[in-house]
């Protein structure tokens, strides 16, 4: 059986990760896109835990044949197929313990070509915040700023299609950062760890030490940005403020929040226009409803900007002294200044 450090693992070339935890554990958080092929389901396993603290390793291990037994056939179907797919595969549970040392051991006495990962996702974990907790010292954010709806977001995924290194925070969050920030996301949010995980990809697999990312708070929806890394979007470094004019930043909100979404979306903005009572007051907030029960949707989207969200975000972005200012009105010339910016900052040519 071959054992792997997860440094070196990382580094492998057509890589798959199988991870023999259970569906639980996966869902918290895995190694990259792992392949989920649990040994245990979840009270599976929390009943061999049992017996092993109880009763000792024997009995749990007979306890254990007994849940694995029927699913060899199926494993071994598709660990077959993904090695058809990859020149190599990686297997791991919590802490390189039982249960990937015993589905490496069966698998290479088949004649397969496998590791086991020295540590299991434990090891990974530790590795993944040790780097976050270093690597900003190498690496640099180039950060973009701007009020609400300029297009950043929008930046960062036109960034993405041409291959320019970018960490979309609010994307990966599944979150926006507001009382609105849920709608735009279909998805569920990470967990913390998962979240960290996403990010130290981004990292570790960029291209250069030069990263485009959104300024944000530290909090992102339910997670958190490492310390690290939040620390490294609001120190002095390189930052790029992005402007569009106050009509195209109505129509993209519009996009994003009303036009995209199906008609329940409608009782959704209700909600949290309504979770502003406190801080809006009720009349206000009833002037707000009215125009969205009226499919005046741009005009509510302008009152919110010009009377809440501006002037609260204000203070954010001047407290910055930016490298570059572009306008966003017309996106092809504004990404191509950006991209100059890059190419400028890893030619040394921009200074911090």
């Amino acid at each position: 059986m071959k054992i792997i450090k997860i440094e070196d693992a990382l580094k492998l070339k057509n890589c798959i990760f199988i991870d023999v935890r259970t569906e639980s554990e996966y869902k918290e958080d895995h190694i990259l896109n792992a392949f989920n092929m649990p040994l245990f389901k979840d009270h599976e396993h929390c009943e061999v835990g049992t017996i092993y603290k109880m009763q000792g390793k024997n009995k749990a291990i007979q306890k254990g044949f007994d849940f694995v037994g029927y699913k060899l056939k199926d494993m071994y179907i598709q660990v077959t197929s993904l090695a058809s797919e990859y020149d190599n595969i990686v297997i791991y549970c919590a802490r390189g313990g039982m249960r990937s040392g015993s589905v490496c051991s069966l698998f290479d006495s088949l004649g397969m070509n496998i590791y086991k990962l020295e540590g299991g996702y434990k090891s990974y974990r530790n590795y993944v915040l040790e780097y976050l907790d270093n690597i900003m010292n190498v690496k640099n954010f180039i950060v973009i700023h701007g009020l609400t709806g300029v297009g950043k977001t929008d930046l960062l995924n036109i960034l993405e299609e041409k291959n320019v290194d970018n960490i979309d925070l609010e994307g990966i969050a599944k979150n926006s950062g507001s009382t609105f920030g849920f709608i735009t996301h279909d998805k569920k949010p990470p967990t913390q760890k998962e979240f960290e995980s996403k990010i130290f990809e981004k990292i570790f697999f960029s291209n250069s030490d030069y990263i485009f990312i959104e300024s944000e708070s530290k909090r992102v929806g339910h997670v958190l940005i490492p310390n690290n890394i939040y620390d490294a979007i609001v120190r002095d470094g390189y930052h790029i403020l992005l402007e569009c004019s106050l009509e195209n930043r109505v129509k993209r909100l519009c996009r994003d929040y009303v036009y995209d979404k199906d008609e329940n979306n409608i009782e959704v903005l209700k909600d949290c226009i309504n979770k502003f009572r406190k801080r809006l007051g009720h009349n206000k907030v009833d002037e707000y409803i009215n125009l969205l029960e009226e499919g005046k949707y741009e005009e509510l989207v302008e009152k919110y900007l010009v009377e809440y969200y501006d002037p609260l975000y204000m203070h954010s972005v001047d407290k910055y002294k930016y490298n570059e200012v572009i306008n966003f009105d017309d996106v092809d010339s504004a990404v191509e200044e950006v991209i100059k910016f890059h190419q400028s900052a890893m030619e040394g040519a921009i200074k911090c």
